[in-house]
C-alpha cells in the first residue's frame, strides 16, 4: 500500500494541475463533445456555456459563506478550544488518521456542508499536536468522509424526492426516506464505508521517510485586532460591545430553536450557515473580533468564487446540448434489470464530472433513467439512490468539491488526489455491490 500510494502520489504531482486549469480543460472537453456526439454547433456551445456561467451563482455565494463563518467559528477561542480538546485524542499518527476519518464521515453523513468544513478544521487541530504525521493523508482523510453525504441525513436527490410535488413526481410520486436513505442496501453500503474508509486512510500511512509534516507554527490562525487602551468615542463603545453581540446571537439562537421545533432535524445549507455565523459572533464576544475573524477568513474563498461560475458554464453545455442525456443513455442502452442501477450509478459518476451538484444532475438524468428503470421494472427509489451515490462517488477525484478543505488547509489539490485515488476505488467497489447484490 504504501509503494502504491508513493506511486499515486507522485504522478498526481507530476500531472494533475491546479484546479482552475483543470476546469478549463474540463470546459473545452465538453465543448468538443458537444460538437461531435449532439446537433449543437460552436456557436450554440459557446451561448449555452454563457447563459449557464451564472447558474450557480446563488450556490456559490452560500458555498463561500460556509467556508467563511465555519473558519469564523473554527478560530475563536472557545471553539479552538474544544477542538484542541479533541485533538488531545490523537497520540499517534494512526490515531489521528482514525479519528479525522470518523469525525469527518460522522459529520459529513449529518450535513455535507458541515462536515466539509469541520472535517478539515479538525484536522488542522490535529495537525498541530500530532507533529509526526502525513499533513496532506490528514486533509485527505478530512475530504474522505465527503463519500457518504449523498447516503446521509442530507442528501439532496433523497430529501428532493421525499417532498410534495417535486419535479417528477407524476413518475414516482413522493418517496419516503424510508425507501432510500433508510432502506437496506443504503445502510449496508453507509456502514461498510464508515468501517472500510478510515481503515483504509490508515493503511495509506506512509514511511516515516516519506512524511510531509508540517510546522504547527504554520496552522495558527491569529486574530489580529488593534487594541486601543481607551475607548473615548460611542463608536469604540459599540464595537467593543459584548452586549451587542450577545443580543444578536440570542436573536439568531431563538430563530434556530424555532426553526427546528416547526420542522424536525431539517438541517439544510442555509441552516448550517446561520449556525456557524451566530455561534461565530457569541464566541468571538465582541464586533470588533468578529470583523477581525471574517477578514482573516475570506482570504480563502478566492477559489471557490472565482472557478464555481465554470463549473456552471460546463453545467449549462452539459445540460442545453443534450451531451449528459447521450452519456445516460449509452449506459441505459446496455443496462438489464439487473445490472441497471449499477450502470446507472456509473453513469453518474461520469456526469458528475462536469455537472458537480447533486440537484443539478438529478434534474439532467431523472427524465431518462425513470423511464428506463420503468420499462425495465427496475425500483424508482433504487434508481434515485445510484444516481445519488455516482454524484457522490466521483467528488475524490473532483476538485470542485474539495476547494472549501483545501483552502482552510492551505494544500493543494495534488497534494491529497494520490491518496483519493484509493478512496475512490475502494468505494467504487462498496456501493457497486451493495447496488447489485441488495
Amino acid at each position: 500500500m504504501k509503494v502504491l500510494t508513493r506511486w499515486s502520489n507522485n504522478i498526481m504531482e507530476r500531472y494533475l494541475p491546479d484546479p482552475y486549469v483543470f476546469v478549463a480543460i474540463l470546459t473545452l472537453l465538453v465543448f468538443v463533445l458537444g460538437l461531435i456526439f449532439t446537433d449543437s454547433g460552436p456557436l450554440d456551445m459557446v451561448v449555452h456555456w454563457g447563459d449557464g456561467f451564472w447558474g450557480l451563482l446563488s450556490f456559490t455565494m452560500q458555498m463561500v459563506v460556509v467556508l467563511v463563518a465555519g473558519y469564523v467559528l473554527a478560530i475563536s477561542p472557545v471553539f479552538k478550544k474544544l477542538l484542541s480538546t479533541l485533538a488531545n485524542m490523537a497520540k499517534s499518527p494512526g490515531t489521528a488518521i482514525l479519528l479525522v476519518t470518523i469525525v469527518s464521515l460522522i459529520a459529513c453523513w449529518i450535513n455535507w456542508g458541515f462536515g466539509l468544513v469541520i472535517g478539515a478544521l479538525f484536522a488542522k487541530e490535529i495537525a498541530k499536536k500530532v507533529t509526526t504525521v502525513d499533513y496532506r493523508l490528514l486533509i485527505a482523510s478530512a475530504y474522505s468522509g465527503f463519500i457518504i453525504w449523498h447516503g446521509g441525513l442530507a442528501g439532496s436527490i433523497p430529501l428532493s424526492i421525499a417532498t410534495a410535488d417535486h419535479p417528477f413526481a407524476d413518475i414516482m410520486g413522493v418517496v419516503p426516506t424510508v425507501e432510500t436513505i433508510f432502506s437496506t442496501y443504503n445502510l449496508v453500503i453507509v456502514i461498510v464505508l464508515f468501517i472500510s474508509v478510515p481503515l483504509l486512510n490508515r493503511f495509506m500511512m506512509p514511511k516515516p521517510e516519506d512524511t510531509f509534516s508540517i510546522d504547527p507554527k504554520l496552522l495558527e490562525d491569529e486574530v489580529e485586532v488593534e487594541e486601543k487602551k481607551e475607548m473615548i468615542t460611542p463608536a469604540d463603545k459599540l464595537e467593543n460591545s459584548v452586549l451587542l453581540s450577545m443580543l444578536i446571537g440570542a436573536l439568531g439562537l431563538v430563530y434556530l430553536i424555532n426553526h427546528f421545533s416547526t420542522n424536525g432535524f431539517d438541517l439544510n445549507l442555509n441552516i448550517v450557515n446561520l449556525i456557524f455565523f451566530i455561534l461565530g459572533i457569541i464566541f468571538h464576544g465582541t464586533p470588533k473580533r468578529f470583523l477581525a475573524a471574517i477578514a482573516t477568513a475570506v482570504k480563502t474563498a478566492g477559489g471557490i468564487i472565482f472557478q464555481f461560475p465554470f463549473y456552471a458554464g460546463i453545467m449549462g453545455m452539459m445540460v442545453a446540448s443534450g451531451l449528459a442525456g447521450v452519456i445516460s443513455e449509452g449506459f441505459v442502452a446496455i443496462s438489464t434489470e439487473a445490472t441497471f442501477p449499477l450502470f446507472s450509478f456509473y453513469a453518474a459518476g461520469i456526469v458528475n464530472f462536469f455537472v458537480p451538484s447533486g440537484g443539478g444532475q438529478w434534474a439532467v438524468q431523472a427524465p431518462i433513467m425513470l423511464e428506463a428503470a420503468q420499462s425495465l421494472g427496475v425500483s424508482y427509489s433504487k434508481t434515485a439512490m445510484a444516481i445519488a451515490w455516482g454524484d457522490a462517488w466521483t467528488n475524490m477525484i473532483q476538485p470542485f468539491w474539495a476547494l472549501p478543505a483545501l483552502a482552510i488547509a492551505g494544500l493543494r489539490a495534488k497534494d491529497i488526489m494520490g491518496y483519493c485515488v484509493f478512496v475512490l476505488i475502494l468505494s467504487g467497489i462498496v456501493i457497486s455491490l451493495g447496488l447489485f447484490f441488495f
